[in-house]
């Protein structure tokens, strides 16, 4: 997994080199008479899908579905997707839900893209285009490298559809971004977790779906309890549950939803709530001089990969073999 972490930042040049043929894929697209966009994707994949949403929904201004696959392979019921935007994620492409729903998807008439790791793949055969990670292979059963992969190649997507020249030179910066994120030291959080009962990790908007992948790590890797929530829902039922054994991980971005983000931090502290923030004026824990807000969501995951790798580490734990889990996981 620390090795698999430390080579993102190449996975992400490579993507940024290969933006010709994104825009090529853009082209032909023709996003124009989409009425909205579906996203289809599972565990890391679906947190990808998440970011991605935020930014189709933002940048190309078309209202974003998550895909449920089971109405596919369970329910049977064909979705009526003519001209949508379909796009699946998927690391191995080999999960029959994802094959089943991107095959339907296509045959309603939508237009599906695939953004893969694996390009001879089942998923990527049934899609009409390709984007490839080529992250190459990912031994940790734990997704890192890959999912950063993932966000990076569907932000260059929507860069290419909506014509963003700020998104585009945004993810030029993004690789040696991930490699000074490499030495950052979250350790703090990892003294928390030690006599934590549960974890909350927030964010809001385009870091949501990095809240929920760090959440999701916490849970596969140190085998803690942890909830990925927007800072919002925080302010809500949620609340009740946080005491001093449940420390909040929260990540601030500097866009529309920093004022939302610092208040809600504000509350936090003052209820004695053991906060560890990253962003802002007011974050306790080491970050970069803040960028773009598109793309502080995918460097922000590489920090808190490297505390979580090497808490599992000292607590006897194997980061790249959680019990229990494959490295491909087939779900129907």
């Amino acid at each position: 997994m620390a090795n698999e972490i430390g080579e993102s930042a190449d996975v992400v040049a490579n993507i940024v080199r290969s933006r010709p043929t994104t825009r090529d894929i853009a082209q032909r697209i023709g996003i124009g008479s989409a009425p909205l966009c579906v996203v289809c994707g599972r565990g890391s994949s679906g947190h990808a899908g998440l970011f991605l949403r935020y930014l189709v929904e933002t940048r190309l201004r078309l209202p974003v579905s998550a895909s449920a696959p089971s109405v596919i392979t369970a329910f049977r019921k064909p979705l009526m997707l003519r001209d949508a935007l379909f796009i699946v994620i998927s690391q191995s492409g080999r999960s029959p839900d994802l094959v089943a729903a991107t095959r339907s998807a296509r045959a309603s008439g939508a237009r599906t893209v695939a953004i893969v790791n694996t390009t001879s793949s089942p998923v990527a055969d049934e899609a009409e285009f390709v984007v490839p990670i080529e992250a190459g292979e990912e031994h940790s059963v734990a997704a890192t490298k890959t999912v950063i992969g993932s966000m990076a190649a569907g932000a260059g997507l929507v860069a290419e559809l909506a014509q963003d020249r700020a998104l585009g030179s945004a993810l030029d910066r993004l690789p040696e971004r991930l490699h000074r994120a490499l030495a950052l030291d979250w350790s703090e959080i990892a003294d928390d977790l030690v006599k934590a009962s549960a974890v909350f990790v927030a964010a809001r908007g385009l870091a949501l779906g990095s809240a929920r992948e760090i959440a999701l790590k916490l849970s596969e890797i140190l085998r803690l309890p942890s909830i990925g929530l927007s800072a919002a829902e925080l302010q809500h039922g949620p609340r009740a549950a946080l005491s001093s054994r449940t420390p909040v991980v929260m990540m601030r971005l500097m866009d529309e939803t920093a004022a939302t983000v610092d208040a809600l931090a504000e509350e936090l502290r003052e209820q004695k709530v053991a906060l560890h923030l990253c962003g802002g004026p007011h974050g306790s824990l080491p970050w970069l001089v803040q960028d773009d807000p598109a793309t502080d969501p995918i460097a922000m995951l590489v920090p808190a990969y490297r505390m979580i790798e090497e808490a599992a580490c000292a607590r006897g734990f194997d980061p790249d073999r959680p019990p229990g889990l494959s490295k491909i996981t087939e779900t129907f």
